[in-house]
């Protein structure tokens, strides 16, 4: 019994504690608001400073976009306008070439024709030609058969 009496406590014992332990908390608490509002102080300061910085490095850096943009957009209306002047060089010396290309088929279609027309006319010659030596080659033949025939006849009156 001895042993289980040492190991608990009386209601009066139990009540001390109970304060020291809440005076030793008021204590603590203390010190804690104490540190807490040190602390804040501290914090609401280095936060102060990182919100100016933060803002001055916002700032820089939309002046640099800024700048930036600037930069880029000049550069690409430069490009654009350097494109477009390149563009109509291009279109114009299309246009040139487009127009000698005309003008040389056109050369090279009049002159095929005109060598069609050549090339009709000398067949048209050739045949009139040819037709007119079958002509003449038929007279001849006609002239020597005749010439045979009449020699021929010559020939058979007098041995008969």
């Amino acid at each position: 019994m001895d042993i289980v009496y040492r190991d608990m406590v009386t209601g009066a014992h139990q009540e001390i504690a109970l304060q020291q332990i809440m005076a030793h908390l008021d204590s603590i608490r203390k010190d804690m608001v104490i540190l807490e509002k040190s602390e804040f102080s501290n914090l609401r300061s280095e936060n102060a400073k990182m919100k100016t910085e933060l803002e001055q490095i916002k700032n820089r850096l939309l002046e640099e976009s800024q700048k930036i943009r600037a930069d880029t957009k000049l550069d690409i209306n430069l490009e654009r306008s350097r494109v477009i002047d390149m563009f109509t060089e291009h279109e114009k010396k299309l246009m040139e070439v487009s127009s000698e290309f005309h003008q040389k088929n056109a050369e090279i279609e009049s002159s095929a024709i005109d060598t069609i027309k050549k090339i009709d006319i000398e067949v048209a010659s050739l045949k009139t030609l040819l037709e007119s030596l079958k002509l003449q080659t038929i007279r001849y033949l006609a002239v020597c058969i005749f010439s045979c025939l009449a020699v021929g006849l010559g020939v058979y009156r007098s041995w008969n």
